[in-house]
């Protein structure tokens, strides 16, 4: 509670950022908080509205609105669900009673965890709280995309038919070996030097023509140089250089020699360059003089035209004249109206739909999936085979039982990686041998007279006792894995002794009956006693993919050796079995039929490893497939949080050192037999907790480890697998019993009393718990002759002080070497979370705390496992946040508690397993009533340790791991307050009482702690930095579903008011990514507010014109069009982001491109958005745009061109069609149409432009996110990331100019015409005439250019990216074939580099044809737009016109002129890129026009 109050208290001392004073630091750095306040100069702060008032006081309006849902928040926007948890299994894992059972509060946590389902908290548009990318809509793109008819595609390919050579387009017309000269200006023409090169003479795909050498026939290689013979003007022999040479003469005086090896193929060349150089000059002829006729002929007839319709329409002025004007445009804009396409739905950004960036969807923790694989055991059979028991008519089968256990083991890191698998296929006549008189089984699969059979989670006993399909699982396959499986037969002796008839079998017949007859005895008497005899093995994975080798087989049986059985023995034998040249092992004859198989997608009837049924499950199936657990690698990247009640320990006795032993006269052939019990008392007696092997019952007492003949140091392999109790306590322990097993059999065929069978000679035993924690590290323990009451608590020491009759042996040495290992979900291992949870239960139970001693162990907790944090993920959290919230009488507490916090999440992060937080937080997290009454809530407490941890000024580490991850605790926070809103009821409340104002004090103060380590310590922490930046944006935006949206608008404010016009780059990128996280809110437009607001009563007063344009309009006269003061209070967001990108475009590339995405991505969402698409809602949205449109007219000079502001000429017409199309150049006197004289750039739909400068270079591509050159500003050339305070008022370039064209384009069509016309009205004269411009520069710069250029950019793009080397090259290989082609070739003698098209890297049509669908789509929708507009104006300002005795606008001259110019002339000029429909409409409404003037 003192740190709660502490910064209660610090409200009137915080920093007060907007004002720039310092009443407290918000960090203890005092240079910091110096350079803070005097370094920054802020930008004009609006304050915002008081939103919750606001909406109160003019409720009325809002309900009475009918767009008011775009000014309302949803009613039910946020709701808590319960979600239940998806199984594997049909029934739950945890016991039924385990909660009751379990009395470690760990344990319990463990099952609550297991037990509860999923609470998430649902936000109900939450889909649209995101970017465009992730709306839910069904595609951005449509699905079937109109195809246009372009006339510059039609000129193109009949030009392409009348071409003589043209029937070779793309291909080679010509080629051969020449001698090139060698071409140097330093030396005579008589000693040139000639090279032998091989010469292809080719047709590009624009219809020119070039020569290129190689230095063979394959033109695959690298280019020597090439020839681009537009530019040449003639060929001529020349003799005098060389025999058969000829000259290629060029336009600048220049010229290339070339010789041919004989003089028929001279001739040949020389038909047909001539041919190619008439057919070029006969082209540009054509072409000049079509040229000059069009253009004569179209001002002749425009001038003319134009001025009588003119004259007499204005000297006429008929009422139905103008009335059929008037119905005519009507049914022209119905007819623009059909079939119209989302501009936005070509954009580059919405095509490509890159998702990267954004945050997968979260889900529910589950079991990890593995490789799984199937192994289905059939056959296993020995070459001493023959007819047992009463299958006299049957196959013949073994004539004694043998055992079989599967496992895997690992040969790389030389370790076992699953449980025992056990199978028995045993025959029924051959199980018989081991069953006696009383116990064979009834037909009903029950023992006679015994009780009903038993029932295991729903499955019938007998059902599980003979299954032979396992699935295995791996979490890092990789071929060094292999499948063993042990052969295992009832104890008969020495293992060669038994192995030698089944490896010297001469008379098979006499063998089997001899075998049969001695196995019987055996059985009859030792059948429950086991002895190893043999093992095979087989590979299971070809790759480290997991590719399963279904292909492989067993290895041969190979006799097991006695001395080498551990598992240890096993991976060297392994090893060796890779080299056969090693293996010396003796092979006993069989065949084990087992098969590995992917494990079907249906796969039904399985089991856990605990028998456990997974769906699906048929009931009473007896064909069971179990699942054979998996001991997964101990390294972080392989755990995962548990899901599952799971708790089971694997016992493995090693070996034990009985030959120094004096105690017992015989103790050779030992068996060890393992029981687990809960008292060392007399009475006691083992729990039935054991799993036991097929054939007998599922859970046994007791088990037994293999035995090895007359060996008094015996070693185990045999795995004991126990199902642990949910409670554990002191007493339970594993005892180990040691027996002599007497072997022999008597001769006269009748086997020895069965009391002489097992002789005991020890005792071991060891507890499962020390300290309350599962021993698992390997042990050696002590033997004992007897086993006295009470012997946990005795070892050798206390024996000899007490009366306790115990006997070691050999003198308490430790003979006995076990392990252990532990698969358990409910009990940890590490001492640190043991002690932690074990103090927390001793505290809630009533304990009296010392001080400081829950500091200690939060502390050490800092120590534990990053494996048990990852496994235990859930539960360790959950108890973090109960201790977070509790009433302790140390306020160190909450601090420390949120340090171990951080560091468990750091460590996820560090691991690459955040991911679990995200899970964690969504469906397990529920914040939970704290018991104090006092008590903070977890919101509450959280942010304010969040604040303490943020002014240490010791801890920095601490401080940079809190900034870098704190969204985790921003995302806790916000769950915690909408589930105290919800559960509490305080959802209902007026959205100022939902929370007490001293949080809302924590939270400014949070706010205020967090800026200064942004905006100063950017640069020595830029990812932590970055990412607080971003965390707090989401915070404060999920804020507005919650709290007072006018509390957080300040909070917004505040912290945008801590950066500065004058901040470095990565700042100024900080401050666009919070808005852009901000502005995505689902409910951005309603919290902007998109409604009229009165002005103030000291307004200006309105001149009588724009009076008679209000009455006339009936539009709202409160009209907001400006970024004023106003504008942005009424609005804040829209109005903040705006202002924000009026600052930057005035900054450079970097800042300026991402300004101009946040605007256009935020644009196409609005466009986008399901709940918004019809047109009065699309128009109210555009309305609130509107001051962006005066932000485009500040900066029209950037966008147009500063000629085109003054002068209103048009494009001559003199100028080419593929001038006009390629762009390359800037038109004669069009400057709002071009780039500056020496750079051009030309932009396509799939975010790739090609630049070009001063017509001479090569074409470079440039990405959509590169950084073109400035001109004479030297931009890109400096390196510091801080920027000029020097407004770099650069020329934008194509990308930056085509998206907020593309904004303004929006604003234009969705906006109500009566808005418009109000816009019109208040705006100036000049700005007017650039709202026109604008309409002309959107159709210049989406203009179509056509297939043929299109190809072209796309093969040089290609060309450039697929290693094209230019240094070698020395033409161009793209060149324009237009009118000025001759001034263009002037500079080819300048070129420094360019380089030639590769061909085998171009384009498919395919390609070609889509990029030419996007764009003639854009460029029709473009046009479409831009006439509908025109024509509104039209009609608008024709209506002005009517009221002479108003010195309007229209009496203006230069608005008659500059309209008239442009608009016909942007019709014309682009007729040849626009496609078929839009030139109808074109035509259409400049006929109208014409009519209605």
């Amino acid at each position: 509670m003192g740190l709660y109050a502490f910064n209660c208290s610090e409200k009137l001392q915080t920093v007060n950022i907007r004002r720039g004073t310092c009443g407290h630091s918000v960090l203890s750095l005092g240079s910091m908080k110096t350079q803070w306040i005097w370094n920054k100069e802020k930008t004009k702060i609006v304050e915002p509205l008081d939103y919750e008032n606001v909406i109160a006081q003019r409720k009325t309006q809002i309900y009475s609105d009918p767009l008011r849902d775009l000014l309302m928040f949803p009613m039910e926007d946020i709701s808590i669900s319960v979600i239940n948890r998806q199984r594997r299994t049909v029934q739950s894992t945890v016991p039924e009673d385990a909660e009751e059972r379990a009395q470690s509060l760990f344990v319990k946590e463990c099952i609550k965890t297991y037990s509860t389902d999923w609470h998430v908290v649902n936000y109900k548009y939450e889909d649209f709280s995101g970017d465009f990318r992730m709306l839910p809509c069904k595609s951005l793109r449509p699905e079937k995309i109109p195809n246009h008819v372009f006339e510059i595609d039609e000129d193109c390919e009949k030009d392409e038919d009348s071409s003589s050579l043209c029937s070779q387009k793309g291909g080679v017309i010509r080629q051969g070996w020449l001698h090139k000269a060698n071409v140097n200006s330093t030396i005579t023409v008589t000693m040139k030097v000639f090279k032998r090169r091989y010469f292809y003479l080719t047709q590009l795909p624009d219809g020119s023509y070039i020569l290129n050498s190689y230095k063979d026939e394959k033109n695959s290689k690298e280019s020597k140089g090439c020839i681009y013979l537009d530019a040449c003007i003639d060929v001529v022999q020349c003799p005098k250089m060389r025999r058969h040479a000829f000259e290629l003469k060029m336009l600048d005086k220049y010229s290339h020699y070339l010789a041919a090896e004989t003089e028929q193929e001279m001739e040949e060349w020389l038909i047909t360059l001539k041919k190619i150089i008439q057919i070029n000059t006969d082209s540009l002829v054509q072409e000049k003089k079509e040229t000059v006729e069009t253009a004569q002929d179209d001002e002749t007839s425009s001038q003319g035209k134009a001025e009588n319709i003119m004259a007499s329409l204005e000297r006429s002025m008929h009422p139905e004249l103008m009335k059929y004007g008037r119905e005519t445009e009507q049914l022209n804009k119905l007819s623009r109206g059909d079939g119209r396409q989302n501009l936005f739905s070509f954009d580059s950004e919405v095509q490509r739909l890159d998702f990267s960036g954004i945050e997968p969807d979260i889900k529910p923790f589950e079991e990890k999936c593995n490789k799984r694989f199937q192994v289905n055991c059939h056959d296993l059979t020995f070459n001493v085979l023959g007819q047992v028991g009463d299958n006299a008519k049957g196959p013949p089968t073994n004539v004694e039982p043998f055992f079989i256990s599967l496992a895997l083991f690992d040969i790389k890191n030389n370790c076992k990686i699953s449980a025992d698998f056990h199978i028995d296929l045993n025959p029924p006549s051959v199980r018989e041998m081991l069953w006696g008189a009383s116990t064979q089984p009834a037909s009903d699969g029950n023992a006679k007279g015994s009780s009903p059979e038993s029932v295991i989670h729903g499955i019938a006993e007998s059902h599980l006792r003979y299954i032979k399909q396992g699935i295995f699982s791996v979490t890092n396959p990789h071929p060094e894995i292999f499948l063993v499986a042990r052969i295992e037969k009832v104890l008969q002796g020495n293992i060669t002794h038994c192995a030698e008839p089944y490896i010297k079998n001469s008379d098979p017949t006499k063998t089997a009956q001899k075998v049969y007859r001695t196995a019987k005895q055996v059985c009859s008497r030792l059948g429950q006693y086991r002895m190893p005899f043999a093992w095979a093995a087989r590979p299971i994975f070809k790759d480290t993919q997991g590719s399963l080798d279904l292909d492989g087989r067993f290895s041969p049986f190979y006799k097991q050796d006695s001395s080498k059985l551990s598992n240890e023995d096993i991976l060297k034998l392994l090893s060796e079995y890779k080299k056969p040249e090693k293996t010396k092992l003796q092979i006993i004859p069989g065949q084990l039929n087992i098969t590995v198989e992917c494990v079907p997608v249906d796969l039904s009837n399985c089991i856990t490893s605990s028998y456990v049924p997974l769906k699906p499950f048929e009931k009473n199936c007896q064909n069971i497939t179990v699942e054979v657990e998996e001991f997964v690698p101990e390294m972080t990247k392989y755990c995962y949080p548990f899901t599952i009640y799971r708790n089971h320990l694997y016992v493995y006795p090693l070996q034990l050192k009985y030959d120094s032993q004096k105690t017992f006269a015989k103790a050779r052939n030992i068996a060890v037999c393992m029981e687990f019990r809960d008292s060392d008392e007399s009475d006691g007696g083992p729990l039935k907790c054991i799993y036991g092997k097929p054939a007998g019952s599922v859970f046994t007492t007791n088990a037994y480890a293999v035995v090895s003949h007359h060996n008094q140091n015996p070693e185990f392999y045999d795995e004991v697998k126990i199902e642990l109790p949910i409670h554990l306590h002191q007493k339970h322990h594993v005892l180990f019993t040691f027996y002599h097993v007497s072997c022999e059999i008597s001769t006269k065929g009748t086997t020895k009393k069965q009391d002489t069978v097992e002789t005991p000679v020890g005792f071991a035993w060891f507890p499962l718990l020390k300290d309350g924690r599962i021993i698992t590290f390997e042990q050696q323990l002590p033997v004992s002759a007897n086993l006295p009451p009470g012997y946990l608590n005795l070892n050798d020491g206390e024996s000899r002080r007490s009366n306790v009759d115990i006997k070691w042996v050999d003198g308490a040495k430790p003979l006995l070497k076990i392990k252990s290992h532990l698969e358990s979900t409910i009990y940890t291992q590490d001492l640190h979370v043991h002690k932690f949870f074990h103090h927390c239960q001793l505290v809630q139970s009533g304990w009296k705390e010392v001080p400081g001693e829950l500091i200690k162990y939060l502390k050490c907790l800092h120590a534990m496992e990053i494996q048990v944090m990852i496994q235990f993920l859930p539960v360790i959290l959950m108890q973090l946040f109960r201790v977070l919230t509790n009433m302790t009488p140390e306020d160190d507490v909450p601090i420390n508690c949120t340090m171990v916090l951080l560091h468990i999440v750091s460590k996820c992060h560090e691991e690459g397993l955040d991911s679990y937080l995200r899970s964690f937080i969504k469906y397990s997290f529920r914040p939970e009533k704290p018991s104090a009454p006092q008590a903070q809530l977890i919101h509450e407490t959280l942010a304010t340790t969040m604040i303490a941890i943020l002014k240490q000024s010791a801890d920095f580490l601490a401080i940079n791991k809190l900034l870098k991850y704190s969204w985790f605790f921003f995302e806790i926070i916000v769950k915690s307050m909408a589930t105290y809103l919800l559960e509490e009821n305080k959802i209902k409340l007026p959205r100022g009482q939902r929370f007490p104002e001293a949080y809302h004090h924590v939270l400014h103060s949070l706010l205020l702690a967090i800026i200064p380590h942004v905006t100063i310590r950017y640069a020595e922490i830029p990812d932590e930095s970055r990412n607080v930046n971003y965390s707090l944006a989401s915070f404060l935006k999920r804020c507005f579903t919650l709290m007072d949206r006018g509390f957080v608008f300040n909070l917004i404010n505040d912290y945008i008011s801590g950066f500065s016009p004058k901040d470095p780059k990565v700042l100024a990128e900080y401050k666009f990514e919070f808005l852009q996280t901000i502005c995505n809110h689902e409910h951005y437009i309603p919290l902007n507010l998109p409604m009229a607001f009165a002005k103030p009563k000291l307004q200006r007063v309105q001149d009588f014109f724009s009076f008679a344009v209000d009455r006339l309009t009936s539009v709202d006269s409160n009209l907001e069009y400006s970024l004023s003061d106003e504008y942005c209070k009424h609005h804040f967001l829209v109005g903040l982001l705006l202002r924000e990108t009026s600052i930057a475009l005035q900054d450079n590339y970097e800042i300026r491109y991402t300004a101009i995405s946040v605007i256009k991505n935020l644009l196409i969402k609005h466009a986008f958005d399901t709940r918004y698409q019809h047109k009065n809602q699309q128009a109210k949205i555009a309305q609130l745009y509107l001051p962006f449109v005066g932000l485009l007219l500040e900066n029209i000079q950037r966008l147009a061109g500063r000629d085109t502001l003054y002068s209103c000429a048009a494009m001559p017409n003199s100028a080419s069609r593929d001038e006009f199309a390629c762009g390359f150049t800037s038109p004669t006197n069009r400057g709002s149409l071009s780039a500056d004289k020496d750079t051009a750039y030309v932009s396509f739909q799939n975010g790739h432009g090609i630049k070009r400068e001063d017509s001479r270079g090569s074409l470079v591509p440039e990405g959509m996110t590169g950084f073109p050159d400035q001109g004479s500003t030297g931009e890109n050339t400096r390196q510091s990331s801080t920027r000029s305070s020097i407004s770099q008022y650069n020329r934008l370039d194509q990308y930056e100019i085509r998206s907020l064209l593309m904004c303004y384009l929006y604003i234009v069509k969705m906006i109500s015409e009566d808005t418009l016309l109000t816009y019109w009205n208040k705006v100036s004269p000049q700005e007017l005439i650039n709202i026109l411009i604008l309409l002309e520069v959107c159709l210049f710069h989406f203009r179509y250019t056509g297939k043929r250029n299109i190809a072209r950019v796309h093969d040089a793009w290609l060309s450039r990216h697929f290693g094209v080397d230019r240094k070698s090259q020395t033409m161009p290989a793209l060149r324009n074939r237009s009118g000025v082609m001759q001034a263009r070739l002037q500079h080819l003698s300048s070129l420094e580099s360019s380089f030639t098209l590769n061909h085998s890297s171009a384009t498919t049509e395919a390609d070609i044809f889509h990029q030419a669908l996007l764009e003639g789509n854009t460029a029709t929708e473009v046009s479409l737009t831009v006439l509908d507009t025109i024509s509104f104006f039209t009609q608008c300002f024709k209506i002005l016109h009517f009221l002479k005795q108003f010195e309007g606008l229209w009496r203006q001259p230069c608005v008659k002129q500059v309209y008239w110019h442009h608009f016909s002339d942007s019709v014309c000029l682009h007729r040849v890129s626009v496609s078929y429909l839009g030139n109808s409409h074109n035509m259409r409404s400049l006929s109208l026009l014409y009519l209605l003037w």
